[in-house]
């Protein structure tokens, strides 16, 4: 498993590295044909409310998959994203088991 993080006007932390890490590793033990992640922090300092975000691209097998989320935590966000990214991951396994 390879994940690389960008963090985009923010500030680096071990922390929320770690705790990406382990969400994504439970994804990457449940599909074994994935190759790695892209995980970007950013911040929007126009929301009020919200205004963290973080962008992950997996790598695998046919077009990268691609999910976003907006909140007011990384920590939600990253559990967003992940289980965004979870229902992308379980249609193209679908789309994979009719060929």
């Amino acid at each position: 498993m390879t994940v690389n993080f960008q963090y985009v006007d923010v500030d680096k932390s071990e922390t929320l590295n770690t705790f990406t890490e382990e969400k994504l590793e439970k994804l990457f033990n449940r599909y074994e044909f994935l190759i790695s992640a892209t995980v970007r922090f950013k911040h929007d300092t126009k929301s009020h409310d919200k205004g963290k975000i973080c962008d992950i691209e997996l790598s695998l097998p046919g077009p990268r998959i691609f999910a976003t989320s907006d909140e007011a935590q990384y920590e939600v966000a990253v559990r967003t994203t992940i289980s965004d990214l979870e229902r992308q991951i379980k249609k193209r396994k679908e789309v994979y088991k009719t060929h």
